[in-house]
Parts: C-alpha cells; sequence; structure tokens
C-alpha cells in the first residue's frame, strides 16, 4: 500500500495516478472538504484522522505501508519532518513531491521567513493589508502590534468553521472574502482594488495555488508585496513531478 499525505489539488490528483498505475492507495486528509474531493478517486481509501509522529509510526506499523508520499502542502513543514522521522524508524521509504514555486522578478517584493515578519514587514508597507495566506496563520496578523491600527483583509475558504474562527478573531464581514482559489490575475487585481489594497501578503505556493496570478496582479498595481519564503526542510528524497514520484516507488519493486 502506498501513503499519500494529500491535503492539496496536487496532492489527490497523485493519489489519483497512482491509483491508476495499480498501486492500493490510502490518502491521508483532515478536512471533510479534502475527503469529498477524494471520494471521486474510485477505490481509493482514505484515513482522516490528524497523525502525528507517534501515530505516523503506529499507522505505518499497523497497516502494511510499502512507500510514504509527501505531498502535504509546501508551507506544512511539520507533516513533512514527522513523516521522515516515523519513516527512518520504521523502515518504510519516504519521498516528498514538491511543486515548483512560481518566478518573481519585482522591486516591490519584500521576502520574509515567517508569519510574525511578514505582520511587521506589511505594517511598515501601508494601511490596508490584504492576507492571501489561508486561516492557519490568521490569529498571527490579527494579534499582531505591527497591524493594531491597520485595516486587514483576509480571503479564505469558504468553510463554516474557518469563517468562524475569523470573527471570533475580530474580523468582521467585510474585512472576510470567503471563496475558493485559485484565482485569475483579473478577479485578483479586481479584488485588490475593491478593498484598497495597500500591500499584499502571500505565500509561493506555486502555479497550482494560484501565486502565479497574485504576483501578476500586483505587479500590474505597483503594489508592494510581502512573500513568506517555504520553510527550509532537508527532505531525505525529493521530486516534483508525479513520474518522479512512481520512478522512486517502483525502485523498491512493490507493484
Amino acid at each position: 500500500m502506498i501513503f499519500v499525505a494529500a491535503g492539496t489539488q496536487d496532492g489527490r490528483e497523485l493519489a489519483g495516478y497512482l491509483l491508476e498505475k495499480g498501486y492500493d492507495v490510502v490518502a491521508s486528509v483532515v478536512s471533510q472538504y479534502g475527503q469529498a474531493l477524494l471520494q471521486s478517486y474510485p477505490g481509493i481509501k482514505i484515513n482522516d484522522k490528524p497523525l502525528d509522529e507517534a501515530g505516523l509510526r503506529e499507522y505505518l506499523d499497523n497497516n502494511e505501508v510499502e512507500c510514504f508520499v509527501d505531498a502535504s502542502h509546501p508551507y506544512a513543514a511539520n507533516i513533512s519532518s514527522n513523516a521522515m522521522a516515523a519513516c527512518a524508524k520504521c523502515g518504510v521509504p519516504y519521498i516528498r513531491f514538491e511543486r515548483e514555486t512560481s518566478p518573481l522578478d519585482y522591486a516591490k517584493a519584500h521576502y520574509v521567513t515567517d508569519y510574525k515578519s511578514a505582520a511587521q514587514k506589511a505594517g511598515e508597507l501601508g494601511e490596508n493589508i490584504f492576507l492571501t495566506t489561508g486561516s492557519r496563520s490568521l490569529a498571527i496578523f490579527a494579534q499582531s502590534e505591527a497591524l493594531k491600527q491597520k485595516r486587514i483583509v483576509c480571503r479564505i475558504l469558504p468553510e463554516p468553521e474557518v469563517i468562524k474562527e475569523a470573527r471570533e478573531l475580530g474580523f468582521t464581514p467585510d474585512n472576510i472574502i470567503a471563496m475558493q482559489g485559485p484565482f485569475s490575475q483579473e478577479l485578483n487585481k479586481e479584488l485588490f482594488i475593491k478593498y484598497g489594497a495597500d500591500v499584499v501578503v502571500t505565500k509561493n505556493s506555486g502555479t497550482l495555488g494560484g501565486a502565479d496570478t497574485k504576483f501578476a496582479a500586483v505587479k500590474e498595481l505597483n503594489l508592494p508585496l510581502v512573500v513568506i519564503d517555504r520553510p527550509k526542510v532537508a527532505y531525505t528524497n525529493v521530486t516534483d513531478s508525479y513520474e518522479g514520484v512512481l520512478e522512486f516507488i517502483e525502485k523498491y519493486k512493490m507493484l
């Protein structure tokens, strides 16, 4: 059985790709939305329980997992670290599928290493802050001293629990955009204009994550851009293609 950490679109597609190649696949997701999307792949098994390193070791030992494919979000460094540690202890081959970043050549791009630094830099650059960093980091921006007197607009998934969290953190309805991306360059531009963005905060999640169209819209409007760099993780094995994952699996002759 192949275990795929599949909390992203490309993770789900990769799980489906391996199914088509004849492998038994269990895909791991923690959101109900992710589960619903995976159910379109006939024959796939789904793990919906969050697993830390100990939980992963137990799962790998008890379910005859022959290979671990880490297609978690590019910014989910803890998942990758836990997976590599668990695989090393259980003797399970590990490979990371890492989507490519979107190229950016822009004089007004400011690069930071974490969310707190992003909040600080955004506060220095403008009064109206437009967040495109997802829901997991909302608390950092909402509680940042650098943004106390700023307007913060967040673009998040239209899931009830995510919107509830944003409201509890103090985001008012006129500062919440609940939409499913990725977004076109034109829609990004119109949203930045509508909400009066002085500065946009984002991550480089690659073309599949819509980073390219965000970058293009920001450049067209000549806005400052704060880019949170991807975490630096020393993956034991890594590829940027589905074919590379398949070659790695086939090297261990598990078909």
